[in-house]
């Protein structure tokens, strides 16, 4: 049963060191290829989407989390305030409350909305050292957020392109979801009391679920303190269940911040925002598909994309012109020597990159290549030029298959 921690470190993807601290770890050139890749295709895919994306720093003063309700529903998990200059400043627990500042500081018109700000963002949560695991429980955490601010009646359609966004990713990561959870609230007072807001926002995602055809769970006590949410669930190596993406409905920060848009009849009518992570923390789904794929990642993905394979020391020269050609490519390659052993060993040792471009003399000389995929299959030598559009290809469109047959 793979585990992402140790199999993380045998891979040199990231590691710790006590001088950081629990719950801190750093990512090695490997890890920051994944993570690198991770946070562009995300990117990508939400300017496709029709996404801006904004910055915003990780500190903030304990106003702005009093303002939003964090302060009063969420302190136990932050990190004590710090005194600056005669304010208290905090590490951020959330991006939402400055995304709600980044709208109200210019003036909107309904005709701009839905806007979708996006923000792949530090954030710190004060975590037990007894919780912290690896990469899936840390302690600061890169999360892909993004706050959609839209009318009323934009609220379902954002909510369903929102989820439209999560599957396609995943479909990329090739991740399977294990179930989706409608959370709701439950007893106590970590909620903003407010029925009707609470209501309003709870049948938005019932309606959007049910017309997803997507089978679902209602689950009282694991909303947010400020809304209910749409949380995708996802199963580790050892069959535990954790979330990895959300959607969520909140009515009340809109009210905190006085956010409003000029609508059609010149009056000023308050925005909703709808809170959506694709792939919730880098950290945690960089976790989930270590496991899932035991290191043998998407080619896209991986740290590696192709090895090349010369066999004798005749084929280096070649090997070492193909490298540059990959490198050209915008293709992740190495040359593994026929110094470092034979052909059969260095092939095992490659057996996590997805091709392995074998070279012999026969391939040197009509410039063409032998290649091998990760799952066993040997294809017909073809002219390199060939053989690197058709590895790019798959490559760009993130595909979690290793051949394209057409």
């Amino acid at each position: 049963m793979p585990d992402h921690r140790k199999l993380g470190r045998e891979l040199n993807l990231f590691d710790s060191d006590p001088l950081i601290g629990a719950g801190l770890p750093y990512w090695l050139p490997d890890g920051a290829i994944i993570r690198h890749e991770l946070e562009e295709y995300v990117r990508a895919a939400e300017i496709r989407a029709g996404y801006q994306h904004v910055y915003s720093p990780v500190l903030a003063k304990r106003e702005l989390y009093e303002r939003s309700g964090h302060w009063a529903h969420y302190r136990e998990d932050m990190f004590p305030p710090m005194d600056l200059g005669g304010e208290q400043v905090v590490l951020r627990p959330s991006l939402c409350p400055h995304h709600a500042l980044i709208y109200r500081s210019r003036a909107h018109s309904y005709r701009e909305l839905p806007l979708r700000m996006a923000e792949l963002g530090g954030m710190y949560r004060a975590e037990l050292s007894g919780v912290l695991g690896g990469l899936t429980r840390v302690r600061a955490i890169q999360l892909n957020d993004a706050h959609l601010f839209c009318t009323p009646d934009q609220v379902a359609a954002e909510t369903a392109g929102a989820l439209a966004l999560i599957r396609e990713a995943y479909a990329a990561l090739d991740i399977q979801d294990a179930r989706y959870r409608l959370s709701l609230p439950g007893p106590g007072g970590k909620y903003v009391a407010d029925p009707e807001l609470w209501q309003r926002a709870s049948a938005v995602l019932r309606e959007v679920l049910d017309e997803s055809g997507l089978d679902y769970e209602a689950v009282e006590g694991e909303a947010a303190f400020y809304g209910p949410k749409i949380d995708v669930q996802i199963l580790d190596s050892a069959g535990r269940e954790s979330t990895l993406s959300t959607v969520q409905v909140d009515f009340y920060q809109p009210e905190q911040f006085d956010l409003h848009y000029i609508g059609a009849d010149g009056g000023k009518h308050r925005p909703v925002m709808v809170h959506r992570s694709v792939i919730g923390s880098v950290e945690r789904a960089v976790a989930h598909l270590i496991e899932g794929h035991g290191g043998a990642f998407p080619a896209w993905l991986a740290p590696r994309q192709v090895a090349i394979l010369p066999i004798s020391a005749a084929e280096e020269p070649a090997a070492h012109d193909l490298l540059g050609q990959c490198r050209a490519a915008g293709l992740r390659a190495e040359v593994i020597s026929a110094g470092e052993g034979s052909l059969g060993a260095r092939v095992r040792n490659a057996r996590l990159v997805p091709y392995q471009a074998v070279l012999g003399a026969r391939e040197v000389a009509e410039d063409r290549v032998a290649l091998r995929l990760r799952d066993g299959r040997r294809l017909d030598a073809m002219p390199v030029a060939e053989c690197l559009r058709r590895v790019r290809a798959v490559v760009e469109a993130h595909s979690p298959r290793l051949w394209d047959n057409a």
